[in-house]
């Protein structure tokens, strides 16, 4: 399992090259496409809300060594930016490593 903090991108394809993002941890995302590839060098892993094991997250993801937790309906509502988040890509889970302050179950594990 890695632990890290979470920073949410809910951007258009063509704004992911405006931002800054040197300081990138978890990448949480609804989806990835290949326009966000060059973000996944920065992430020490990924959580979508879409995917799975042949989804561009998860594939990209592998092709980097990096755990990724793809297919959590819900993930990109339940995890804000900021929030300490451990994952585990092998097992497939995500969890909050501090409580969020306003989700509506905060001890639930996303998985």
């Amino acid at each position: 399992a890695v632990a890290g903090v979470a920073t949410h991108l809910r951007l258009a394809a063509d704004d992911l090259l405006l931002g800054d993002y040197a300081s990138l941890d978890v990448l949480v995302a609804e989806i990835t496409t290949p326009a966000w590839t060059p973000l996944f060098p920065l992430a020490s892993a990924v959580v979508t809300d879409i995917g799975g094991p042949l989804s561009h997250g998860s594939i990209v993801a592998r092709e980097y060594g990096i755990p990724a937790v793809v297919g959590i309906p819900g993930a990109t509502t339940a995890i804000a930016t900021g929030q300490r988040l451990r994952i585990d890509g092998g097992a497939g889970w995500v969890e909050f490593v501090d409580e969020p302050q306003d989700a509506a179950d905060p001890e639930a594990a996303l998985s």
